[in-house]
């Protein structure tokens, strides 16, 4: 299939792409199961507290089991005493399962969310950037212009290197490569916006 490509000075041209990546079959309950397993690998798991076999400190009964008139006890370690350790507490990052994500699911996702995309007209092809845009007043005003305010830039790396700092101080645009981005970056921004060197590099992965 056929998709318009654009020059910054606003001239439409168009390119040919694979209809697997951007005419696929959407398959949202794919997507949904994706971007959950996303979201729960991105949680950090940090919090832990010391069980009472990691609190350091003697394992001696703190009295007699009887003749006190106290209740029994068994060492200070246990959840009840100051110092002891934390019954059913967080146990840190380890004691979590990473949920797996296999490559044909990523692609698959990946493809239906750019169909998507595609198909309500948030995607936009761009000509790779030959020149070096320095100043983000300059970058800024290229994104008003086509109206990507709201974007993921998903470029080359010829492209990226020419343009990623002026857009580093731009607010809810991400500028990233064909390695570095996910089905949950495509959701979380409006439009995506390739180049036509990047395309040719996604389409080298489907291939």
């Amino acid at each position: 299939m056929k998709i318009d490509k654009l020059n910054l000075d606003g001239k439409k041209d168009t390119i040919e792409v694979l209809d697997k990546i951007f005419s696929a079959k959407i398959n949202k309950k794919l997507v949904n199961n994706v971007l959950y397993k996303t979201n729960a690998n991105y949680k950090g798991r940090h919090a832990k507290t010391k069980q009472q076999n990691e609190v350091s400190g003697p394992t001696s009964k703190i009295y007699a089991q009887k003749g006190t008139g106290n209740a029994r006890h068994a060492s200070r370690k246990a959840p009840i005493f100051v110092g002891g350790g934390v019954a059913h507490g967080p146990k840190g990052e380890l004691a979590y399962k990473k949920r797996k994500l296999n490559k044909s699911e990523k692609k698959q996702s990946v493809a239906s969310l750019i169909t998507e995309k595609n198909k309500n007209k948030e995607l936009l092809v761009f000509s790779d950037f030959n020149n070096e845009i320095k100043k983000t007043k300059e970058m800024s005003m290229i994104i008003k212009k086509f109206e990507i305010s709201n974007s993921l830039i998903i470029l080359d790396k010829v492209s990226k290197d020419k343009i990623e700092k002026s857009t580093r101080n731009i607010p809810n645009v991400k500028v990233t490569d064909i390695n570095h981005f996910s089905a949950f970056d495509i959701v979380k921004y409006k439009k995506v916006v390739f180049t036509e060197s990047s395309i040719k590099e996604l389409e080298k992965r489907y291939s």
